[in-house]
C-alpha cells in the first residue's frame, strides 16, 4: 500500500496525485481535460478528494476516465492528509434549520417540500437544482400554463372505485407519471438517485435513469427490484463509440426505453448557479494553477456536461436504430413540426419539454406544445391521442395531480416529474419521496372522483377547457404557494467590505 506521505509529495501541476475512496490516482495528464477545470483538482493535489468528488461524480467516473496505469493502488488510511473542512457560521445555521423541520405529517403537498428544501439545502446545491435560464421566465411559465386550463367535470357517475393505473411504452405504472431524469442527485442526499430507484419500486412507478446521475448506472440498475422497469436518458457524446457502448450496455441491463435529449446542444445560462460558482472562485488558487483555458462561465452545470455533442442531427437517428432495439424517444421536442418528423421517422414517442426551463428562455411550456401536437398530428396523419404506437409525454412545472390529469385529458400518455422529488429527499431523505408519491396518489384518487372519471381512459378532452392555453398574458388567480417558493433572481451587487482588524 502507498503511504499518504508519498502521495502528499505529488501536489503540483507537474505531478498531481489525488486519493478517492482510499485509492490513489495520477491525474497529472487529465488536469486540462477535466470538464470542471484544473483548479478544483489542484486544490486536492496530494490529498483525499473523496468528499468533493462524491456529490458530482458517479463512483466509477475516475476509473473509467483514467487509463489503468494511472491507477496507483490503495493508500494506508491513517497516513492520508485530509483537507480540513471548516464549519462556517452559515453552515451551523443551516444545520440548526434542519433540526427545526416540521414533521412529515405536516407536509401536505409538493410545494411544501420545496419550501423546506430551500431552507435546509446547502446554498450551492439549492442554486443548482432551482436555477433556470436567463430571466427564468420559462420555468415559471411551465407551471403557470396549467392555470390556463380549467376543468369541465362530469357528475352522477359511479366513482366508488377509481383506478389511475396506466401504461407507458407498454409497461404498467400505478399513476400516469414517471420520475424523470435529473442530474447530480447526491447534491441533495448522500444516497442520490438510488433513493428514487427504491421509491419507484415501492410505489409502482417508472424511473428514468439520468446520464449525469451522481450514482453509477449499474448501481441504479442493481438497486432495482426484480422486474422493475427503468428507462434511460441519454446525452449524446461527441465520441460516438462511447455513446454506442453506453446504449448497448443499457440495453443489456434490461432498460426498456431510450430517451435521447435533444434540447441541449449548448447549456443555457443558469445565473443563480453561475453566481454561486463565481463567489466560490479563489483568484489566488486560479493564479497558482497556471494557465487554465476551461470555460467555467456556466456554473456547476458546465463542470459535468462539456462532452455533449452539439452536432446531433436528424440523420443520426438511423444510426441509433442500428445499434439498439430499445424504443427511441426524443426528449426536448418543442414544436409540432419536430414531433411530426419524429413520428415519420418511426420513433416510439417524444417528450414535449424545455428542459425544466433551463435552456432557452421564452420557450413555451410542454403542456402548450402538447395541445398543438395533438391537433396537428391528427390533421396531418390522422392520429388520435393517447396513442400506443406514438406516445406523447410532457414534463416541467408539475406540482399537483390535477396538472397531470390536464395533460392526460389533452392526450399525454404520462407526465415526467423531476425537481419535486429532488426537493423531497433533500429535505427529508427517502421518507420524503415516499410521502411525495403518497400525496400524489391521494390527489389522484380525490380528483378522479371529482372529475367523474372512474379510470384514466375516462379522462377525456371534453373534461378540460384549454381555449386560453396559448394566451401568454391572461389574468389568473395568484398561485401563492408556488410564488412564495420562487426565489427572486439576484442582480449584481457591491462587494461586502472586509471586516476591520482589531
Amino acid at each position: 500500500m502507498l503511504s499518504g506521505k508519498e502521495v502528499a509529495t505529488h501536489n503540483s501541476r507537474e505531478s498531481c496525485w489525488i486519493i478517492v475512496h482510499g485509492k490513489a490516482y495520477d491525474v497529472t495528464d487529465f488536469l486540462d481535460d477535466h470538464p470542471g477545470g484544473s483548479r478544483i483538482i489542484l486544490k486536492y493535489a496530494g490529498k483525499d478528494a473523496t468528499q468533493e468528488y462524491d456529490p458530482i461524480h458517479p463512483p466509477d467516473a475516475i476509473t473509467s476516465n483514467l487509463p489503468p496505469e494511472k491507477h496507483l493502488g490503495p493508500v494506508q488510511p491513517d497516513t492520508v492528509e485530509k483537507v480540513e473542512i471548516q464549519i462556517t457560521d452559515e453552515e451551523k445555521e443551516r444545520l440548526e434549520r434542519i433540526e427545526r423541520r416540521p414533521p412529515l405529517s405536516e407536509i401536505l403537498n409538493l410545494h411544501d417540500f420545496e419550501a423546506i428544501a430551500k431552507e435546509v439545502m446547502p446554498v450551492k446545491a439549492w442554486a443548482y437544482y432551482s436555477s433556470a435560464a436567463d430571466d427564468e421566465i420559462t420555468i415559471r411559465e411551465n407551471h403557470a400554463a396549467y392555470h390556463r386550463i380549467w376543468f369541465r367535470p362530469r357528475i352522477l357517475r359511479d366513482v366508488t372505485n377509481v383506478s389511475f393505473s396506466s401504461t407507458i411504452l407498454g409497461h404498467r405504472t400505478s399513476m400516469p407519471i414517471y420520475i424523470t431524469a435529473t442530474a447530480l442527485g447526491k447534491l441533495g442526499h448522500p444516497d442520490g438517485e438510488l433513493i428514487l430507484t427504491r421509491a419507484a419500486a415501492k410505489h409502482g412507478v417508472i424511473q428514468m435513469i439520468p446520464t449525469l446521475a451522481s450514482c453509477s448506472f449499474d448501481e441504479l440498475v442493481d438497486g432495482a427490484q426484480a422486474g422493475q422497469v427503468q428507462f434511460f436518458q441519454l446525452y449524446v457524446n461527441k465520441d460516438r463509440a462511447i455513446t454506442k457502448r453506453i446504449v448497448q450496455h443499457a440495453e443489456s441491463r434490461g432498460i426498456k426505453g431510450l430517451f435521447i435529449t435533444v434540447d441541449a446542444p449548448q447549456l443555457g445560462r443558469r445565473e443563480k448557479d453561475m453566481r454561486q460558482k463565481f463567489e466560490a472562485e479563489d483568484p489566488a488558487e486560479v493564479s497558482k494553477a497556471g494557465k487554465d483555458n476551461i470555460d467555467r462561465s456556466q456554473g456547476a452545470a458546465r463542470a459535468i456536461s462539456s462532452f455533449i455533442d452539439p452536432g446531433l442531427k436528424w440523420g443520426d437517428l438511423k444510426w441509433f436504430k442500428s445499434i439498439t432495439k430499445m424504443p427511441l424517444i426524443l426528449k426536448g421536442v418543442q414544436c409540432w413540426e419536430d414531433a411530426l418528423e419524429a413520428y415519420d421517422q418511426g420513433l416510439a414517442g417524444v417528450v414535449l419539454s424545455n428542459h425544466g426551463g433551463r435552456q432557452l428562455d421564452f420557450a413555451r411550456s410542454g403542456i402548450e406544445i402538447l395541445a398543438e401536437c395533438v391537433k396537428q398530428l391528427k390533421e396531418k396523419r390522422g392520429l388520435r391521442f393517447p396513442n400506443e404506437k406514438f406516445q406523447l409525454f410532457v414534463d416541467g412545472g408539475v406540482r399537483r395531480a390535477t396538472d397531470v390529469l390536464k395533460a392526460v385529458a389533452l392526450g399525454a400518455t404520462a407526465v415526467g416529474i423531476g425537481r419535486p422529488f429532488l426537493y423531497a429527499y433533500s429535505a427529508y431523505g427517502p421518507e420524503g419521496v415516499d410521502r411525495a408519491l403518497q400525496i400524489l396518489h391521494d390527489e389522484f384518487e380525490m380528483n378522479m372522483r371529482l372529475l367523474g372519471a372512474p379510470t384514466i381512459k375516462d379522462v377525456l378532452p371534453e373534461m378540460v377547457d384549454a381555449s386560453n392555453l396559448s394566451s401568454h398574458i391572461v389574468a389568473v388567480p395568484n398561485d401563492s404557494l408556488y410564488n412564495t417558493n420562487y426565489e427572486v433572481m439576484q442582480h449584481a451587487m457591491l462587494r461586502v467590505p472586509p471586516k476591520a482588524k482589531i
